[in-house]
């Protein structure tokens, strides 16, 4: 019986860490399947047009494509809106398991403006990307050194440049027919199916016809399903110039898949080499963890040791000869420079060491799906609103340690400091996006929601959280401060504050820069980014590198009789943010082909955010791990 339960328990661990390792592999039952019997309308959607190059997105009408009757928006969240999607419904018109050949959608007359308008897009690599039941349109390529391996890009492009034969000069091409695959899997016991993909491929032809044009009605001579004459490659292309009329034509294919609707995602998802992926993580991994053991065991023999002999020097008349770190007992306390911006920037790091905690654990287990476009985003705002609790709480905490009164001081300068600077820049951004009339540009609509959750939500939670940490009795500090503050003698060059700060931001920033590649690609080369459980590890690994590496530091520092360790704390293991912000700058200019300056401007500006909001992190981590650290040691010893 034992032997069962047992057993049972250990498949149920495994089934967990499965999913918390794939937490893009199952889906939560708010996550409805819909069910299509033949015949039945598909709601085909556009979404935004967007591009590598300049990371600006657009309305997909922005462009002059075929409109239907009335443009309806759908419903976005927070999220959505924060990234620049913008999902309105298309002129195409499927039904489920009908194919449909040679369909015209419009014709359309191009103007210098409109010409000019596609010519851009087509020269920035604009794609346009659309959505059938909640799937993003794919284009299948297949991979020239794997002939069975098929990779797929989110989207079309717009067109594309080429030459006739025998001239020199550059023009450019539109994708005016669209070759739709829609794969579907069908219910054994009823005729309704499930969508489970969705796939293009764009073809650029100069359509004709004979006699006048009576739009949809109208015969085509370059595309006639009664001749079984389709469209199969792109050979008489359709140029953009002024004046030039454009036939818009699209094909529907269906196809039967053996793909079950929970896995469809499955596809989007396996695209990148995953071997360098795993292979990448475990080996950052087996450093880190061999270095934290390095660490751990060092720290335990050394101090275990100099414990042991401080407390027997108390017996001897060495006594009076005090080295190392317990000669500074009676400073080590001592309130630093600037405390109240310390006790701040703990706040903020812990605010936002809870939302991200969370938001890991939610989208681990499946959460935060890529189905759920914008989620990620929603939750993790909306994570930080709550987290001021947690953020009043500790900046009130150490403000009463360190001697302060003025609690409702804190508490504003908590609730305001970085959201204020992180508002500022994102202003700035935001102003430059409306400037190029993109998609991009946040509403004021939803800059008034960010601002109500700012201010009607987070604001309040710091002083609750203020309020209750002031009310805490004061946290006592293990040895008594003297009056009067000693002389730190002359360090040596490897202990400058420069120096050591600098370094204990290398060993952060190494536990997290190979995953940081992966989330780098995702969010600016617009790939889905999926595999949360083992970004989950890697940021456990973060926090025991941050609180080891600022540790073994601040004992190097206390042993020279420098006892001016808070800020130092913070700053050593906070410094690995610069390496995030150094590491982003060489894959802007190794990996991405960015050439608008604006579109630099917004990468840098947005990095500058990223990397601020790192240093609030791994600073508190580093700063909290020293602050138990100092207090564990100068209790252990006795001091007369």
């Amino acid at each position: 019986m034992a032997i069962r339960k047992s057993l049972s328990f250990h498949l149920w661990i495994s089934a967990l860490l499965l999913l918390f390792i794939h937490g893009d592999c199952f889906y939560l039952p708010g996550v409805a399947p819909e069910d299509f019997a033949k015949g039945a309308l598909l709601q085909v959607k556009v979404n935004k047009l967007s591009s590598t190059k300049t990371q600006l997105p657009y309305s997909f009408y922005s462009l002059p494509f075929c409109r239907p009757e009335a443009i309806v928006d759908s419903a976005e969240n927070l999220g959505e809106v924060l990234r620049g999607d913008r999902i309105e419904n298309s002129p195409f018109v499927f039904r489920m398991r009908e194919p449909q050949m040679c369909n015209i959608v419009c014709k359309t007359t191009l103007d210098a403006k409109a010409a000019k308008d596609f010519k851009e897009k087509i020269e920035d690599e604009y794609r346009v990307n659309m959505i059938l039941d909640n799937l993003p349109l794919v284009v299948p390529i297949k991979r020239q050194e794997q002939e069975s391996a098929t990779f797929y890009q989110h989207g079309f492009h717009v067109g594309l440049k080429g030459q006739y034969t025998g001239n020199k000069d550059e023009k450019h091409f539109i994708h005016n027919h669209l070759s739709f695959l829609i794969k579907y899997h069908q219910d054994a016991q009823t005729d309704s199916a499930r969508i489970v993909g969705f796939e293009v491929k764009p073809f650029s032809v100069k359509h004709e016809y004979d006699g006048e044009w009576m739009n949809e009605k109208t015969r085509l001579t370059t595309c006639d399903p009664h001749a079984k004459r389709l469209v199969l490659n792109s050979d008489s292309p359709q140029e953009v110039k002024d004046k030039e009329d454009i036939i818009f034509t699209y094909d529907v294919q269906f196809k039967a898949s053996d793909v079950k609707w929970a896995s469809r995602w499955d596809t989007y998802l396996l695209m990148s080499d995953d071997q360098i992926h795993w292979f990448s993580i475990v080996n950052s991994l087996m450093i880190v963890l061999f270095l934290s053991g390095m660490v751990a065991m060092i720290m335990l023999r050394t101090l275990y040791r100099d414990i042991s002999k401080y407390n027997q020097l108390e017996t001897q008349e060495e006594a009076q000869e005090e080295t190392g770190w317990k000669l500074v007992h009676g400073d080590v306390f001592r309130q630093p420079a600037n405390s109240d911006l310390l006790c701040v920037y703990a706040g903020t790091g812990v605010q936002f060491f809870g939302m991200i905690l969370v938001t890991m654990i939610f989208a681990a287990l499946g959460f935060l799906s890529p189905s759920n476009r914008g989620g990620l985003m929603t939750a993790m705002l909306l994570l930080w609103a709550f987290m001021g609790l947690f953020a009043g709480y500790s900046s009130a905490r150490l403000y009463k340690m360190f001697k302060g009164t003025e609690w409702k001081k804190i508490t504003l300068k908590t609730a305001f400091t970085f959201p204020a600077i992180v508002f500022a820049i994102f202003f700035v951004l935001n102003a430059l996006i409306w400037g190029e009339k993109s998609s991009g540009a946040v509403p004021f609509g939803t800059m008034f929601t960010l601002v109500f959750l700012w201010f009607g939500i987070s604001v309040p939670l710091v002083f609750v959280g203020s309020y209750i940490g002031f009310k805490k009795p004061v946290i006592e500090d293990p040895v008594k401060t003297n009056k009067i503050p000693r002389q730190i003698p002359e360090q040596a060059w490897y202990m400058n504050p420069i120096f050591s700060i600098l370094i204990g931001g290398i060993l952060p920033f190494g536990a997290v820069f190979i995953e940081l590649f992966f989330i780098l690609t995702s969010i600016w080369l617009h790939q889905f980014y999926y595999i949360f459980g083992f970004l989950f590890i890697v940021f456990l690994i973060l926090i025991v590198t941050c609180a080891e590496i600022t540790i073994v530091l601040c004992y190097f520092q206390l042993c020279s009789e420098d006892y001016l360790w808070w800020w130092r704390a913070y700053l050593t293991s906070g410094s690995s943010a610069l390496y995030l912000f150094l590491y982003a700058a060489f894959y802007f200019f190794t990996k991405l082909e960015i050439t608008k300056p604006v579109s630099g401007v917004l990468y840098f500006g947005y990095m500058l955010i990223v990397s601020y909001a790192f240093f609030v992190l791994t600073g508190t981590i580093g700063f909290y791990a020293c602050f138990w650290f100092t207090r564990l040691i100068y209790s252990s010893v006795k001091i007369d």
